[in-house]
This record gives structure tokens, C-alpha cells and sequence, in this order.
């Protein structure tokens, strides 16, 4: 929502005030066509040169990501947490023999089928089964374990940001591809040098338009965006941050309750249970 305004404030501050400042829109309108096949053909092309088929498709999911916002919400967070509460009490008080069948095959577990959004989840359903799954043979050092989890944070974090800084890359390059468009004018307007100045002047706006087109498209609009798809994707992964935090926790003999608790502090402010909320959450929690 705050995008759609922001872009729409740009918009109307930029032509606004130019229009104000007694601008013609003739010259942009008529310029405008042709300038953004060029700056855009041309940045859609090196778009596609530079990168891979993932990052092109993470990238146009990135724009729709932009504008919604991180898809964990609040409820998602105390649904985390109460599996995680769930898991590692029944491995505490249990033993592993309790716990082997629901990471073995998490989809048929009736823990993990409580939370059908974390189990859609690949990466988090494999995070915490396959950590879970080291710790019952017998690897139970939690340094060791907090490295493992925090090199396939690490891996995950960079692959997903690898569409964000295609976007930046993609900003960085309009200005530049807008020169490109306004030399390409000037040269037409020096083939035209024997013309009147009023119409060497239209000509040398027009070229210009290309100059305005790249730095426009780059600062106000795709630079953002970029800039915006980031911030999501640095909240979506502190998710997975506290999978980490709460089974190191466990790992190092601590209560489930307290294991928790340390997860809960992790979890971004906006998203952030309170301690009320979270013991009404594990007291509901459903048991093995």
C-alpha cells in the first residue's frame, strides 16, 4: 500500500512541479515512446544477459513481494514457536524414539500438520527436521550445531537476495542507458544542424528526455523497489533465525519454555508475541 503512494507522490512531485514551473509536456509525451524502448529494451535486455533463469523469476516475484510484505505475519511467529516448544519438550521428556517419526516424514506428522504454512515451507520444515534429525545421532554439540544452521541460513539468505541485487544492478544501469538515448539524440540533431532553431531546440529536448527517462526510472521507481524487496527478504529470514536460536537453546539443556522464550525475543517487534500471548499459545499447544 505504502509503495502504490509512494510512487504516486513521486509522480505528482516530479511532472507536478515541472508543471507548475511552466513545463510543456508536448516534447515528453512525443519523445517519451521512443526513449523508454530504447532505455528499457535496453535494461530488459542486460537484464537478461546477466542473469539466470531462478533470478529472473525471483526477481518478478520480488516486485509482487515488495508490495505485500514479508509473508510471515505475527500469527506465524507464535505458530513457530509452539512447534518448536512442542518438538523439543517431547524430545526432552520423550527421548528421540518419540520424535523420529514427525521429522522423518513431517507431512504426515500430526505436530507439524497444526502449522500447514511452516510445513509448506521447504527450507524451514527442512531446517528444523534436519537439525532435529543431527541431534538424535548423537550430534549434540551446540556450537557445532549453531555453525550448521547459520552456514545454511547464511546460503539460503544469499541465494534469495540474489533477485533483489539483480534489481539494484538493473537501477544502477538506467542512468547510463538513459545517456545512451540522449547521445543517439544528439546525433540525430546534429544531422539536422541546418534547421532552424526552433526545431534543433525541440530536437535537443527530446534527446533529453532520455537523460531524465534513465535517472527518473532509476531513483524513483526501480532503485526502491530494489531497495524495498531487501528489507522483506532480511524480515522473512530472521524466521528462520529463530529455529537456530531456540533449538541452540535446547541444545544447551535449557527448558522448552526458556528455549522459547529466547526465540521469542528474536522475533521482528512489529510480529512479537507478548509473554502472556505466547504461554496462552503452548498451553494450547497440542501434545504427543
Amino acid at each position: 500500500m505504502f509503495q502504490i503512494i509512494g510512487l504516486l507522490v513521486v509522480f505528482g512531485m516530479v511532472f507536478g512541479g515541472f508543471a507548475l514551473a511552466g513545463g510543456h509536456f508536448d516534447v515528453i509525451i512525443k519523445a517519451a515512446p521512443f526513449e523508454m524502448m530504447m532505455i528499457g529494451g535496453a535494461g530488459v535486455g542486460s537484464f537478461l544477459i546477466s542473469n539466470s533463469m531462478g533470478t529472473i523469476k525471483g526477481a518478478m516475484g520480488g516486485f509482487g513481494k515488495a508490495l505485500s510484505g514479508p509473508k510471515w505475519k505475527a500469527k506465524d511467529y507464535q505458530d513457530l514457536l509452539t512447534l518448536l516448544f512442542v518438538l523439543t519438550k517431547t524430545m526432552k521428556t520423550k527421548g528421540v524414539v518419540a520424535i523420529e517419526p514427525h521429522i522423518e516424514n513431517p507431512k504426515d506428522s500430526s505436530i507439524f500438520q497444526n502449522y500447514p504454512k511452516i510445513l509448506k515451507d521447504h527450507f524451514a520444515c527442512d531446517l528444523i527436521c534436519d537439525t532435529l534429525r543431527m541431534m538424535t545421532m548423537n550430534m549434540d554439540d551446540p556450537h557445532q550445531v549453531e555453525d550448521a544452521i547459520e552456514k545454511q541460513i547464511e546460503k539460503h539468505h544469499s541465494e534469495a537476495h540474489g533477485a533483489a541485487h539483480a534489481v539494484q544492478n538493473l537501477a544502477d544501469a538506467f542512468p547510463a542507458l538513459g545517456i545512451v538515448a540522449a547521445v543517439l539524440g544528439i546525433i540525430k540533431t546534429m544531422g539536422a544542424i541546418s534547421q532552424p532553431p526552433e526545431y534543433l531546440g525541440k530536437l535537443i529536448g527530446s534527446a533529453l528526455v532520455g537523460t531524465f527517462l534513465g535517472i527518473f526510472i532509476a531513483y524513483g521507481i526501480v532503485g526502491p523497489f530494489a531497495a524495498r524487496m531487501g528489507e522483506v527478504l532480511d524480515e522473512e529470514g530472521q524466521f528462520y533465525k529463530i529455529i537456530k536460536d531456540v533449538l541452540v537453546s535446547h541444545l544447551h539443556g535449557n527448558a522448552a519454555q526458556i528455549s522459547v522464550e529466547l526465540g521469542r525475543g528474536s522475533v521482528p517487534t512489529s510480529c512479537q508475541p507478548s509473554f502472556t500471548q505466547m504461554e496462552e499459545a503452548l498451553n494450547a499447544a497440542p501434545q504427543i
